[in-house]
């Protein structure tokens, strides 16, 4: 008979540490808030303090650390600095237990919260959960940790959806708020409403200001830079995606579109801009206006007229891309005389007049001639203010009159809804009978064609739809600009000159023929 002699363990299976030795183990502690508040923090430094006297009183146990997180709400790992060290230390041999409050303070994501745990479990570090009794090398840890993990992953989805509900309850209820670290020209108010702060606004009406002289976004970002004013977030360099953020935000004229983003996934944080999937509100006269709104306008109508244009916007002044040579159609630019002071002097002329063997005979300009031209001709329109404004109210009512293109619109829209399930219904048939293929892809595509087909007509007419609300509110405009005139023009506005200005054409004698936004033309 064979002959068994009983070998006991000597090492600790998940310690590796002599079952009779007398090594204290090595404890650590993490405590985490998830909110910045007062309350908070000071149960945060309750739970410093309780962790590190807990440990201290355990002679078996040697204090390592209190690891900590404070302000964070993130239901991942990513973003939590003592987590992520404390981890790093149990890896690098530092750590045998770590002592925790709770699975929901640990982790609030099922993922996160047992890939640490086994990654902990395969280097030697146990996990105590105070709250739920839970020791990791336990046979039954791995188990309660997932349900409960399951269940603080449940409890942050349950608060991320009531977080929502309440900010869309509020964007119902036409409440704004503003990101105000990050959002020139406003603060919080004592009604927790926006607040103008003065000097700031004052940066802001400088980048309108500036815009509609003719400068480009890099240009202005270029001179806040150079003259050492602080981005929104306190940066000293201006990034002209900033400027244009600044430009286009409706905030700044006293309206509001809220939840123009959404968050797609709890977990992740990530967010989207929204393109229809949730609602949006619009709340006019929500605040105190930076801009006036109307200047606001003529800005966003400039900023369509410059994308519009065929090549790269990249004037310095208001008369870029305005100006047109009467011989060749080409813009006319600006060019330095004399670049030397103090004889420098900056004039207009065809950019192409000295290219090529035909040059264009049309004149050159100095910018105080094209100044004084545009404020003849504008109160030429003045003069009979009148009849002017009573066609463009004609006209703007006809532009704005898009019963036709709506039925057109309604129309198709139906077909193509009616197309799309002829095409499911066709994909769904083949699939389910056996047809002639050569018969059901000539179907198909021609199904799909209609379907195409379809799809642009609707696309072009909404986009006539917009060309035309575009041209009555550039009209509008100028109406505005030309009520606005109390008395004749005697000094050149640049903001008369948006709002009232489609184009210049030089001719060879000198005058220009002005081409306003209602249509009219007149020549000086």
């Amino acid at each position: 008979m064979a002959k068994v002699t009983f070998i006991p363990s000597t090492l600790n299976p998940m310690t590796r540490i002599p079952m009779d030795s007398i090594q204290k183990r090595r404890v650590a502690a993490y405590a985490r808030v998830s909110t910045d508040s007062e309350e908070q923090l000071t149960s945060y430094e309750a739970q410093v303090d309780y962790y590190t006297k807990y440990i201290r009183s355990k002679p078996e146990w040697e204090f390592v650390k209190v690891y900590t997180d404070e302000g964070i709400t993130a239901v991942n790992t990513k973003k939590r600095d003592g987590f992520n060290a404390m981890v790093a230390d149990a890896l690098a041999g530092k750590i045998d237990l770590i002592v925790t409050k709770s699975i929901s303070r640990f982790a609030r994501n099922t993922v996160d919260s047992l890939v640490t745990v086994r990654t902990l479990k395969e280097h030697g570090t146990e996990v105590y959960f105070e709250k739920e009794n839970i020791f990791t090398f336990d046979s039954k840890g791995e188990l309660l940790i997932t349900i409960m993990s399951s269940l603080a992953q449940e409890e942050s989805r349950s608060i991320s959806e009531n977080v929502t509900w309440g900010q869309r309850k509020r964007f119902a209820d036409g409440k704004v708020s503003l990101p105000y670290k990050q959002f020139l020209g406003y603060r919080r108010g004592e009604d927790d409403l926006p607040e103008i702060v003065p000097e700031e606004a004052e940066v802001v009406r400088k980048i309108y200001s500036l815009f509609i002289q003719g400068k480009t976004t890099h240009g202005i970002a270029k001179q806040l830079t150079e003259e050492n004013i602080p981005t929104p977030a306190g940066k000293e360099k201006w990034q002209a995606s900033t400027v244009e953020s600044i430009l286009t935000n409706e905030k700044y004229k006293g309206d509001a579109l809220l939840q123009k983003g959404f968050t797609v996934d709890f977990l992740t944080k990530k967010t989207k801009k929204n393109e229809g999937e949730v609602p949006q509100y619009y709340v006019e006269n929500s605040h105190p206006a930076i801009i006036r709104p109307h200047e606001w306008q003529l800005v966003q109508r400039e900023f369509s007229r410059r994308k519009g244009l065929r090549r790269k916007y990249s004037g310095n002044s208001i008369f870029s891309t305005r100006l047109v040579c009467g011989d060749c159609g080409n813009y006319y630019g600006p060019k330095t005389w004399h670049p030397k002071k103090p004889y420098q002097k900056i004039v207009w002329q065809c950019t192409l007049k000295y290219k090529g063997e035909n040059s264009c005979e049309t004149v050159t300009l100095e910018e105080t001639e094209i100044q004084q031209k545009f404020i003849q001709a504008i109160n030429s329109l003045f003069s009979i203010k009148g009849p002017v404004l009573e066609n463009c109210r004609i006209m703007q009512k006809a532009l704005t009159d898009c019963t036709g293109i709506d039925t057109e619109l309604a129309t198709l829209t139906r077909e193509l809804e009616v197309l799309g399930q002829m095409i499911k219904d066709a994909i769904k048939t083949n699939a389910l009978e056996a047809q002639n293929q050569e018969e059901y892809t000539a179907r198909y595509n021609a199904l799909a064609e209609r379907y195409d087909t379809t799809h642009r007509q609707i696309v072009a007419l909404q986009e006539k739809r917009q060309a035309r609300e575009n041209e009555a509110e550039a009209i509008g405009g100028f109406m505005f600009a030309l009520r606005e005139m109390g008395t004749e023009a005697q000094e050149f506005d640049p903001k008369l000159w948006l709002s009232t200005i489609d184009r210049g054409t030089v001719n060879r004698d000198g005058s220009i023929t002005f081409r306003f936004v209602s249509g009219a033309e007149i020549t000086t």
